[in-house]
């Protein structure tokens, strides 16, 4: 379990009148880039799951969760503090704090003593409640007024309109995923420190500059299970298969997202490789082994999850981020009926063995999807 040794003191914020400029200088305070965000929390519920996933949404992740159920409060709880902590946020606002219960509160404080994030709490009353009280009784805090921590907004403060990215909307052909789908079964526990991939001459497909970008954004808001979006955005740049993804433990990745390592013990592929992380994908292979951590799980694979366990299954999470192989031609109707195009059919996800050690020993299912390039550059 991580814990913050010494948390900032909490900042309780009165805001006797609500004031409308208070309320707006907070919102315009929300940068998560910067490392900030404010959360408003659903009104008319007491949930503590409703609580979390206000915080998650805050952190720019969809609701309700793709790729599994989104569980119960303790998994939610968790999943906000690995992103945090993989992000570097380092401020929360939590507006309507007047309106939590001790519970809630307690909730809060629990994340706070996780993260180390510092917490700021606006009551829109001209004291704490008894409820705040209670809560913060045996936390170190501190009374601020609205108007000197919260000033008005300016015109620069106001969020910018959104900019459409060149490929929003599109489907993405990536060579990578051409070998996420295997059918050898899961290997033998490695603990080696192998080296880096490009020593052994492995080079994963690339991708262009702006295919890189679209990629990152949508594995960033896709999903707010840290595990699923690890795993795919290492899919993505080492063209590794579902179980080669699971030979990784949280051991495996390095502490501040630089490098993971997969493991091949038997010597299937091309043995095990340490692959450098690209600056975008950072932030997801730090949150995975943060909620490991968070849930104790250090003894499971990295990217399974760390709740419930289970097969690893990342083709729907790619197909809802609009990601899939290089499918293959669309034949040409000699009748005048019209065939669907190949935006909107069903993405084919081949077997392929063009990264195993022995080709021949492993059987092929293209689907006519084009195969990779061989990842192995020869001298």
């Amino acid at each position: 379990m991580l814990i913050c040794p010494d948390p900032p003191p909490v900042i309780l914020v009165l805001d006797p009148h609500d004031d409308p400029h208070h309320i707006r200088a907070a919102l315009a305070g929300h940068q998560a880039h910067h490392g900030r965000i404010t959360v408003h929390p659903t009104p008319a519920t007491d949930s503590g799951v409703a609580l979390a996933l206000d915080i998650i949404a805050a952190l720019g992740k969809p609701l309700p969760t793709t790729g599994t159920r989104t569980g119960d409060g303790e998994r939610c709880w968790a999943m906000a503090a690995a992103w945090i902590l993989a992000t570097s946020i380092t401020h929360l606002t939590v507006l309507r704090a007047h309106l939590l219960t001790t519970p809630r509160v307690a909730e809060l404080l629990a994340l706070r003593s996780r993260t180390g994030v510092r917490l700021h709490l606006v009551c829109h009353r001209s004291r704490p409640t008894p409820a705040l009280q209670k809560a913060l009784r045996a936390a170190d805090h501190r009374l601020v007024e609205a108007a000197a921590l919260l000033p008005d907004s300016t015109a620069n403060d106001l969020p910018h309109p959104r900019t459409r990215r060149p490929l929003e909307g599109r489907w993405l052909d990536l060579p990578a995923l051409t070998t996420l789908r295997a059918l050898d079964g899961s290997q033998r526990p490695c603990y080696c420190t192998p080296p880096l991939a490009a020593e052994r001459r492995y080079h994963p497909p690339a991708m262009q500059p702006t295919t890189t970008a679209e990629v990152a954004h949508r594995l960033h808001t896709a999903t707010a299970h840290p595990h699923l979006a690890a795993a795919l955005a290492t899919a993505v740049f080492t063209a590794a298969s579902d179980t080669q993804l699971m030979t990784a433990h949280p051991r495996d990745a390095a502490i501040d997202g630089t490098t993971v390592t997969l493991h091949d013990p038997d010597n299937l592929r091309f043995g095990c490789l340490t692959h450098p992380v690209p600056p975008w994908a950072s932030p997801l292979l730090r949150a995975a082994p943060h909620l490991a951590a968070l849930a104790n799980a250090a003894g499971r694979p990295l990217f399974s999850d760390p709740y419930q366990g289970g097969h690893l299954d990342l083709t729907a999470l790619a197909e809802a981020c609009k990601l899939r192989p290089p499918q293959p031609p669309t034949p040409r109707s000699k009748s005048r009926t019209r065939t669907p195009s190949a935006e909107s059919a069903k993405p084919q996800w081949p077997i392929s063995n063009a990264h195993y050690h022995y080709p021949w020993a492993f059987h092929e299912i293209t689907h006519g999807c084009p195969r990779p390039p061989h990842p192995i550059r020869r001298k």
